[in-house]
């Protein structure tokens, strides 16, 4: 299934499970060093209208991400942030402590999400108790998880009332994993992308080439709104102003049904990230 989304705009926003709404193009700050080239390059998506920065514990760059949000001067109800628990902040009290640690460093009252990052085994079940409680108690809008599989999340709606709002997975034309994205869509989860562009490492694919010189986009756009056509979040990383600008040019074009399946067609399984398959 595709979406069309032809009359979205940068600040377009999807509705998760809880009525929360989240901006469907974000800026992601993976590997963006702490200091000033993270804060310059969250200010600098701000100004051009991204509304959802995604950061996370284990980045070391939440305070940036902080400090550049409440700088932006845009009123912080109209911005999205985004942070990760951390595999060994994993268990009940320690999510707890660590929620107050990120939100101390952004500098924030509230997270819009607040994501498990990985499927600790033993841990994970513990944790996801503590997000219901950090929702219940107004630290975040919405709490979600990343890098789970069906499995993971199968195990998790067993033991738990709360639904996760989100699944924050790597996704991409080489990475197509359209069971996950069935299967979230039929629980109410979104699926959001992370490594979107597959870390540029098939930006010179021929198909891939020659569909962005047919749209007149570049190979990232097109791979941007391949993931806003099938329903997901998107979070493409940069910290180069041009690139900023450049991820967030997808919404003057749409993807004809024929290329989407094209495009789908290309998955190989590539992960750039690690793969939580095999995750007990």
């Amino acid at each position: 299934m595709t979406m069309s989304i032809v009359n979205l705009n940068v600040k377009s926003a999807v509705k998760l499970n809880n009525g929360v709404q989240m901006p469907v193009l974000g800026l992601g700050v993976y590997q963006s060093p702490p200091g000033r080239v993270t804060q310059d390059a969250v200010r600098f998506a701000v100004k051009i209208g991204y509304r959802h920065v995604d950061t996370a514990r284990i980045y070391g760059n939440e305070a940036d991400v902080g400090g550049a949000v409440l700088d932006s001067g845009v009123p912080r109800k109209d911005l999205f942030v985004t942070t990760k628990l951390w595999n060994s902040d994993q268990g009940y009290d320690s999510t707890l402590r660590a929620c107050e640690a990120s939100l101390k460093r952004l500098g924030l009252d509230y997270l819009d999400l607040y994501l498990i990052h990985f499927p600790v085994p033993k841990a994970r079940s513990e944790s996801w108790n503590a997000m219901e409680t950090l929702l219940k108690q107004g630290k975040c809008r919405a709490v979600g998880v990343s890098n789970f599989t069906i499995r993971h999340l199968e195990e998790l709606l067993k033991e738990h009332e709360a639904r996760p709002a989100v699944n924050q997975v790597e996704f991409h034309p080489f990475l197509y994993q359209k069971e996950l994205l069935e299967y979230c869509r039929s629980k109410g989860i979104q699926v959001e992308a992370y490594s979107p562009l597959a870390r540029g490492e098939r930006f010179k694919h021929p198909r891939m080439r020659s569909l962005a010189e047919k749209y007149s986009k570049t190979p990232a756009q097109l791979m941007i709104r391949w993931g806003l056509q099938h329903g997901l979040v998107v979070i493409p990383k940069s910290t180069r102003a041009e690139r900023i600008r450049e991820n967030s040019q997808v919404f003057d074009f749409e993807i004809s049904d024929e290329d989407m399946k094209s495009l789908d067609s290309l998955s190989e399984d590539l992960r750039t990230n690690w793969d939580p398959t095999d995750v007990p």
